[in-house]
């Protein structure tokens, strides 16, 4: 799961909640699907704070010098 990009985990997670919604699996097979989307959700999570940390916004400070701020 480390390797999925967030674009890939986040339509494995689509796909895993529509499997979920759907209600006609049994019991062992919802609770792994639950399992894995809860993996996935995580994951996703985790590589947008990352992507957050990156984005960083530039302001020009008194001196006239630019500086990196955390986007907020």
């Amino acid at each position: 799961m480390e390797t999925l990009s967030f674009e890939e985990a986040f339509a494995q997670l689509e796909a895993a909640v529509a499997a979920l919604q759907d209600g006609r699996m049994p019991l062992e097979r919802a609770l792994h699907y639950y399992e894995e989307g809860m993996k996935l959700a995580k994951h996703c999570h985790d590589l947008l704070q990352q992507a957050e940390l990156r984005v960083q916004q530039l302001r020009v400070q008194e001196s006239g010098e630019l500086e990196t701020v955390p986007f907020e």
